[in-house]
C-alpha cells in the first residue's frame, strides 16, 4: 500500500466524528499515560517489598473488588447525575487515592488503599462509554470505541516501558506521576466536555422519563438474558486479558526478568494495537459479530496458553503479539454490542453492569494467578487460560445465534445517539465551552 493510500485511511479513519467526542479520546488518552498500578502492582509487592505472589494476588483482588463495588454504583449515578459529574468525582478520587498508596507501608494499609484505588478507577468507566455512545453516530460507534481504545493503549504503550525504568530507581515516583496525570484528565473533562446525558432523561420527572423510554432499574438489566450472557462471556475474556497485569509479572519476575523486561515485553500489547487497531477495524467493522468474537476468545485463550512455552524475553513478546490481536478484534466488537443491546435511557446502568463484569475478573484473575503460581506452577495457569478461550468461543457462537443485523432498525431505535442536555447551571456551561 503506497503511502498516499495509508494518509487517506488515516483520514477517512478519523473524518467525521464529533468534537465532544476528541475531548473525550484526548482525557483517556492522557490518563492512560500515567497507568502504573495497575501494570506495576505486582511486580511492586514481590520485587520491591518481598511479598509473596499469594498476597500480590490478594491486593490485586481487592482492588478487583473495589471495582466490582462502584461500577454499579458509577452506572447508576452515570444515569442520575449526568456523565461529566460522574467522570470528575472518579478521576479526583483515584489522584488522591493513587497518591495515598505509594506511601503506604504496612501490609493491611497497602491492601486498604489499594481497593481504594479500585472503587474510584473503575467509577469513570461507564460514563465514558455512556457519553461516547450518546455524542456518536450509531454507524460510527465501533470506528468510534476502537478508536478510544487505541488512545488506551497508544498511553500504554508509552508509559508501560517509560514506567518499568521509573520503577527500577522509584516505584514512589511512579505513584506520583499516575496521580499528577489523573489530576490533568479531571481537569480536560471539567473544562472541555459538556454534559451527554439525554435531555428527555435529564429533565426528571415522569414526563421526561416517558419521553425516552420505559425506566430502566438494575433488576431490569438482571433480567435481560441475553445481555448478561455477554456479561458473563466478558467476563471469561477478561480472566484471560488480566494475566497480562497479573500472571505474566508474575511469572516473568519469578523466572529472572527485571522490571523494565517485563515492561519491554508488555509493551508490544500496547504498540501492536497502536499499529494495528484503525487498520484491523476498518477490515472488520461490516464482518459478523459472532465469528469475529469466536475467533478473539480464541486467540486470547490460546495465545496465553503459549507463555507455558516461552523461555527467551523475545518468546515472551512473541506470546503477548497472539493475544494482542485478540484484543484488538474483541473490544471494538464487544463494546458496539453491549450498546447495541442497551436501552438509551439506562445506558449508564448496562454499561455499569458491563464495566462490573471486568471488575469481578479482576478480582477473581489475581487469587486465581497467585494460587496457582505458588501452589502448581505457571504452566498449569496459561494452560487454564487455554480452556477459559474455548469456553468462551463456544459461548459466544451459541449466544449470538439469532443476534439482529448491526443495521437492524430495532436496535438501532433503541441505541439512537441524541443531543446532549443542557448544562445543569451557568457555571457548568461556561467551563464546558472554555
Amino acid at each position: 500500500m503506497s503511502a498516499g493510500s495509508l494518509i487517506r485511511a488515516a483520514r477517512e479513519s478519523v473524518a467525521g466524528l464529533p468534537r465532544a467526542f476528541w475531548w473525550l479520546w484526548a482525557s483517556t488518552l492522557v490518563n492512560r499515560l500515567g497507568a502504573f498500578v495497575a501494570t506495576f502492582m505486582a511486580l511492586y509487592l514481590t520485587l520491591d517489598r518481598g511479598y509473596s505472589a499469594s498476597f500480590a494476588g490478594l491486593v490485586a483482588a481487592l482492588h478487583g473488588l473495589g471495582g466490582v463495588v462502584s461500577s454499579l454504583a458509577a452506572g447508576v449515578m452515570t444515569d442520575r447525575l449526568g456523565r461529566r459529574p460522574t467522570m470528575l468525582a472518579a478521576n479526583l478520587a483515584t489522584a488522591g487515592s493513587v497518591a495515598l498508596l505509594g506511601f503506604m507501608e504496612h501490609p493491611a494499609a497497602i491492601a486498604a488503599v489499594a481497593m481504594l484505588v479500585g472503587m474510584a478507577s473503575n467509577a469513570s468507566r461507564p460514563a465514558v462509554s455512556a457519553m461516547l455512545a450518546d455524542i456518536v453516530p450509531p454507524e460510527d460507534r465501533v470506528r468510534a470505541f476502537a478508536l478510544n481504545y487505541w488512545a488506551i493503549n497508544l498511553g500504554f504503550a508509552i508509559s508501560s516501558v517509560a514506567a518499568g525504568f521509573v520503577a527500577e530507581y522509584s516505584y514512589l515516583a511512579g505513584f506520583l506521576g499516575e496521580a499528577a496525570l489523573t489530576l490533568v484528565c479531571a481537569v480536560l473533562v471539567f473544562v472541555k466536555l459538556p454534559e451527554s446525558r439525554p435531555a428527555a432523561e435529564a429533565g426528571g420527572g415522569a414526563a421526561g422519563a416517558g419521553a425516552a423510554g420505559p425506566e430502566v432499574s438494575l433488576g431490569t438489566v438482571l433480567r435481560d438474558g441475553r445481555f448478561m450472557g455477554v456479561v458473563g462471556l466478558s467476563f471469561l475474556i477478561s480472566m484471560i486479558f488480566m494475566q497480562g497485569s497479573v500472571g505474566l509479572p508474575v511469572a516473568m519476575g519469578a523466572a529472572g526478568f527485571t522490571p523494565g523486561e517485563y515492561g519491554l515485553a508488555i509493551c508490544v500489547n500496547g504498540v501492536m494495537i497502536v499499529l494495528l487497531q484503525i487498520p484491523v477495524t476498518r477490515f472488520i467493522e461490516h464482518r459478523d459479530p459472532r465469528r469475529l468474537l469466536v475467533l478473539s476468545a480464541l486467540l486470547a485463550g490460546w495465545g496465553f496458553a503459549l507463555t507455558a512455552f516461552a523461555g527467551p524475553l523475545w518468546a515472551y513478546a512473541l506470546t503477548v503479539a497472539v493475544w494482542t490481536l485478540a484484543e484488538i478484534v474483541n473490544s471494538p466488537t464487544q463494546m458496539e454490542l453491549v450498546v447495541r443491546l442497551s436501552p438509551v435511557q439506562g445506558r449508564g446502568r448496562y454499561q455499569g453492569m458491563y464495566t462490573m463484569s471486568w471488575s469481578v475478573a479482576a478480582l477473581v484473575a489475581p487469587l486465581m494467578a497467585g494460587y496457582v503460581v505458588d501452589g502448581f506452577g505457571a504452566a498449569w495457569l496459561w494452560g487454564s487460560a487455554g480452556v477459559l478461550g474455548t469456553v468462551a468461543a463456544g459461548g459466544y457462537w451459541l449466544l449470538m445465534r439469532r443476534l439482529p443485523a448491526r443495521g437492524a432498525a430495532a436496535a438501532e431505535s433503541a441505541a439512537a445517539p441524541v443531543k446532549p442536555a443542557p448544562a445543569r447551571t451557568a457555571a457548568a456551561a461556561a467551563a464546558a465551552d472554555a
